[in-house]
């Protein structure tokens, strides 16, 4: 319960205090005229500054170009790494109900699957490929099973095959190089 001292006002509201440079120089000029400059308002313009010149030159594009090389290198770690996906679905799938390492190999197959999503979700070039498509449907699926009836709760056989299909066109594609 709240205190009875927060609920009621106060009679005579009280306004904040404004807040106060930590020192301020105060110059003459040939006009015998002073001039008070605070030093919050005389280091502001140059932090500004500062802080635009850094992002302009530590840009991502300048630091990184893409070559063609780099492009086909990731290519091909795509394609390995979701092979090594789709065989880590096969064997969780296909493992025994009974199995004592059902669990971990859950715990495993959650792990891979969130690593290559975070991973290849945000590559715009991936996002229209066959293969990413029917992975990202099948990991979606089983994680999905895993999460709501648990880790050792048996997939459904309706379920499975689905799965396992797209596993199948998935793999297809990916030889096609698509």
């Amino acid at each position: 319960m709240a205190s009875p001292t927060l609920l009621t006002p106060t009679s005579k509201p009280t306004s904040l205090s404004p807040l106060k440079p930590k020192f301020t120089t105060t110059i003459t000029s040939s006009s015998s005229t002073p001039t008070t400059i605070t030093a919050a308002a005389s280091f502001q313009p140059r932090r500004r500054e500062f802080l635009s010149l850094a992002t302009t030159i530590l840009s991502p594009a300048w630091l990184f170009p893409m070559t063609p090389a780099a492009l086909a290198a990731s290519d091909e770690e795509y394609v390995k790494e979701s092979e090594e996906v789709i065989n880590r679905v096969r064997n969780t799938i296909n493992m025994d109900k009974t199995d004592p390492n059902v669990a971990s190999a859950v715990a495993e197959l959650r792990e891979t699957s969130n690593y290559w999503v975070a991973k290849y979700r945000r590559e715009k070039s991936l996002l229209g490929r066959a293969s990413f498509r029917d992975i990202y449907s099948a990991l979606n699926a089983v994680s999905g099973h895993y999460i709501s009836f648990g880790p050792t709760a048996p997939i459904p056989a309706k379920r499975k095959a689905r799965i396992l299909e797209e596993v199948d066109t998935a793999e297809k594609a990916l030889l096609r190089g698509r």
